[in-house]
């Protein structure tokens, strides 16, 4: 495989219903995301090492989600396989859409595939929880009623 263009779609929520703060500092809530036509886009390329371009402003590249997503599957699969990411960046830093985090999902998905691992989503969805409550979604790529940390998706 050469190269691999995926979709990093936004959302928005179109409630929220927090139930209650949890000991781990997450709040237990209601939502429903419903996944947007619009958002960031990755490319994925066989690499000797996971780099991340171009680099985002006032981000250390390692804290980078792409870049730890990454690094997240490389550890879980253990596989010592590098990638080229290219991001495309549409989604607004900070404006509550998530494109962090699915960029992130994106990663996981994208390099699950590049790598010929054939993660079941679920497992990508359970990897994805670690680095945000609402990776999980974008890993599975539809909008859902979410319960819990937003993990729970129906």
């Amino acid at each position: 495989m050469t190269a691999l263009r995926l979709p990093a779609p936004a959302k928005i929520n179109l409630f929220l219903n927090i139930l209650g703060r949890r000991p781990d500092g997450y709040h237990d809530l209601q939502t429903v995301f419903q996944i947007l036509d619009y958002g960031d886009w990755l490319v994925f390329e066989p690499a000797h090492e996971i780099v991340v371009e171009p680099a985002i402003a006032g981000i250390d590249p390692q804290e980078n989600l792409v870049y730890r997503a990454a690094r997240r599957l490389a550890a879980a699969a253990n596989v010592s396989l590098g990638a080229r990411i290219r991001l495309e960046k549409h989604i607004p830093m900070g404006a509550g859409l998530g494109g962090g985090s699915s960029d992130a999902a994106t990663t996981l998905v994208g390099l699950s595939r590049l790598w010929g691992l054939d993660m079941a989503l679920d497992e990508l969805a359970e990897l994805g929880l670690g680095l945000g409550a609402d990776v999980p979604v974008f890993v599975r790529g539809f909008s859902a009623f979410a319960e819990g940390i937003g993990e729970r998706l129906t």
